[in-house]
């Protein structure tokens, strides 16, 4: 029904006999704002000093609950107190921020919303593309100043579609455009900025980065304000979600927008025939509720005269029964209500809360709350009722649970304990036992460490008497979704953070998001290593990049060791040819020596390089360990060949020796035979075994010399100093005979 079928409004008129009250479906937490409540939450039960970048979410009462519990918002990284953990609300931050986190050395969980941080992504390669990042959102919101942060290239923020009019007048038509918009962003403006950027750019992209929960709740809100007479819009004065509510709702009826349930007094219902209720996204359900039951109030105040409250007083009140109470007062184990009658309601801190980290009824119950609660026992002659919340939430919960059985909902759960057979979860206040075979994704796993943690399960089997549950069907549903996801979008190259699972002679299994990919022992590392665990452990997270793939199999090919650590690549850099230094000799063999110039690169000192001397074995004149000094010959890349000289550091052996008197006359006429004629040379000779007689001692008949002698006692020539002497001097030879 639009404004037109409406009744007209009556403005301080009375309230018509029946008025509709309608809660959007879609209001209240979304995705992202749980999750960062529900780690912040853990983090306090679990005893931490918890210290969030801002205030966690856009709502007082959730951000007075959380101050209460022990968590401090501070404005920027320097606020930080060493022992804290630093939270990162659902909106992120930009990456010097982070930075100056880790320098602090505080201890950091990131609660940034996956959607956001899917943006930051985008961001990232827009910058590292060079690419202009148009960023539709509020400049002044903590969301856009962290993706903003993201890319620190031109990045240009825009709140509306005249805007971006503006700003895409002074960027050339071709220029390379990367548009994403706030995840809360009005989806009509959206659309809108869309249809300006495709008609006036030409190389552009467009991504849809409005968070589908956002789409939904701003779409339903649009249809809830057409058939209400007043919508109110529930959330903080902070927050962009519910301040884009507010504009939906207040284009097609009256609109209000509160904060909690006592900004509703005075409001004008005159008229109201239909009243619309919606929330934004950090707005909690107990604050939701609170508006509903007023608004309700407000509508039947006054309805009931004294005598029915008194009979309203003075009815039973039984074992079993249902009512409803309202907290009047607060202690560390008790917590007192009023039921509308003349008892006094106590409900123990037990029958409150089955949370064993609670330790205070202080901690999870406020005055003024109301709630439905069981009777458990009446005391009429005292006066008092003993009820339980637990058992009320275990009733409401009991239906949802056999329905979750019979439709096969996935449904959360708190794991309270565990034994031989399992675990035991409260889900709705249902206790579900979950089998050790159901409990995790893999046999053999340690359930154990579920215990106090929450979890998704389905409801495999439900009676009043015993409910089973299964993680593992979730589990595995989860990790199909995202084996599926990642073979849609892997691609060769493509960078990855994983978690080494596995080790094996030949490689290591890791972890890249639900897929596990090998990479192999030759590309763990540049140097030659015998065995995986000399470079990464299990458990370890790596940077990896795929290097090949089998779409067909399944099968990933990992890669991890880094172009710009190939010692080929640093040794062409460091070490032109010529390089003196000093290196350790690695090993020995009978052509030379190996000497480590860096980490997996060796070169080869020939025999014949390692001196001027001849070196007759290596290891004679080396062993492995020794330092040597060498200078670098030739490199072969292709080969992957190295030559080195240690000879070519030490100085040259004299050629000449100095001489006197009649050797120095030998010694010219010894150096002239390199370059006069063999026959000069033969003649040259012979004269020193005319000049040379056996000694007298040995009575050697005269006239006889020994000719075979006379050669081998003459003067040695020069020339056999000269490389090539010993082939000039067999020439000669064979020229005397």
């Amino acid at each position: 029904m639009d404004n037109k079928q409406r009744p007209p409004k009556e403005k301080g008129g009375e309230l018509p006999n029946e008025v509709r009250i309608e809660l959007a479906k879609t209001a209240g937490f979304c995705f992202g704002v749980d999750r960062a409540v529900r780690m912040t939450t853990d983090l306090l039960r679990a005893g931490k000093k918890v210290a969030t970048l801002g205030p966690l979410i856009h709502n007082p009462q959730v951000i007075r609950l959380l101050e209460e519990q022990g968590a401090k918002a501070v404005s920027c990284p320097a606020e930080v107190e060493l022992d804290s953990v630093a939270v990162i609300r659902s909106h992120g931050v930009a990456p010097q921020v982070r930075g100056e986190l880790e320098q602090r050395g505080v201890e950091i969980v990131d609660a940034t919303c996956p959607y956001v941080q899917k943006i930051h992504k985008i961001a990232q390669n827009s910058a590292r593309e060079g690419k202009i990042l148009l960023l539709a959102g509020d400049a002044g919101h903590p969301e856009v100043q962290g993706i903003a942060g993201q890319a620190p290239g031109v990045t240009f923020i825009f709140s509306s579609a005249e805007e971006l009019g503006d700003i895409l007048e002074g960027i050339e038509q071709a220029r390379p455009i990367v548009a994403v918009a706030q995840t809360t962003f009005a989806v009509d403006e959206w659309a809108e900025c869309v249809r300006l950027i495709k008609k006036v750019c030409t190389n552009s992209e467009v991504f849809d980065t409005i968070c589908k929960a956002t789409q939904a709740r701003q779409k339903e809100t649009e249809e809830l304000s057409r058939r209400s007479d007043l919508v109110i819009v529930i959330g903080g004065n902070g927050s962009s979600n519910t301040r884009k509510l507010y504009h939906v709702a207040a284009a097609h009826t009256r609109a209000v927008q509160v904060e909690d349930a006592v900004q509703l007094k005075g409001i004008d219902l005159g008229g109201v025939c239909a009243i619309g209720i919606t929330a934004g996204a950090s707005t909690p359900s107990s604050a939701i509720e609170e508006v509903r039951t007023t608004m309700s109030d407000q509508i039947h105040e006054g309805e009931k005269s004294f005598e029915e409250m008194l009979d309203d007083s003075m009815k039973p009140v039984y074992a079993g029964q249902v009512v409803k109470g309202v907290v009047v007062a607060v202690s560390t184990n008790d917590i007192t209500v009023d039921i509308g009658t003349k008892h006094t309601g106590i409900v123990k801190l037990e029958e409150w809360t089955d949370d064993p980290a609670v330790r205070s009824a202080e901690e999870v119950a406020k005055r003024d709350e109301e709630v439905d609660l069981v009777v458990v026992k009446v005391n009429d002659q005292d006066g008092i009722v003993q009820l339980s919340k637990r058992q009320m939430e275990a009733k409401k919960g009991a239906i949802e649970v056999e329905k979750a059985a019979e439709e096969g909902t996935v449904m959360d759960g708190y794991v309270t304990e565990s034994n031989k057979g399992g675990l035991v979860a409260n889900v709705k206040g249902v206790k579900v036992f979950i089998p050790a075979s159901q409990a995790t994704a893999r046999r053999g796993e340690d359930y154990t460490a579920l215990v106090r943690q929450h979890v998704k399960l389905k409801i495999k089997e439900y009676s009043p008497r015993r409910t089973i549950g299964s993680i593992r069907e979730v589990l595995a549903e989860e990790q199909n979704a995202v084996r599926e996801k990642f073979w849609n979008e892997v691609e060769v190259g493509k960078k990855y953070i994983g978690t080494v699972k596995s080790l094996t002679n030949y490689g290591a299994f890791v972890d890249i998001g639900g897929v596990d990919g090998l990479v192999h022992i030759s590309e763990l590392s540049w140097s030659r290593i015998k065995h995986p665990s000399e470079v990464v452990q299990v458990g370890d997270t790596i940077e990896v990049y795929v290097k090949d793939l089998d779409m067909e199999n399944h099968k990933v090919s990992l890669g991890y060791k880094k172009q710009e650590d190939n010692p080929w690549e640093k040794l062409k850099t460091e070490y032109p040819i010529g390089s003196v230094f000093t290196a350790p000799v690695v090993s020995i063999t009978q052509f030379g020596a190996f000497v480590r110039i860096l980490p997996g690169i060796d070169g080869l000192v020939h025999i014949s390089e390692i001196s001027h001397e001849r070196v007759e074995k290596v290891a004679d004149a080396l062993k492995v360990g020794d330092e040597v000094e060498v200078k670098l010959l030739d490199v072969d890349f292709d080969r992957k060949r190295i030559s080195l000289s240690m000879k070519a550091l030490l100085p040259e052996p004299e050629k000449d020796q100095p001489r006197t008197g009649e050797d120095e006359v030998v010694a010219s006429a010894s150096e002239e035979e390199t370059t006069v004629a063999p026959e000069i040379t033969a003649e040259m000779e012979a004269e020193p075994e005319e000049e040379q007689q056996p000694a007298p001692a040995e009575e050697e008949p005269a006239g006889e010399p020994d000719e075979a002698q006379a050669p081998e006692e003459a003067p040695q020539p020069v020339e056999d100093e000269v490389p090539g002497a010993e082939a000039e001097e067999g020439t000669e030879e064979e020229t005397e005979s």
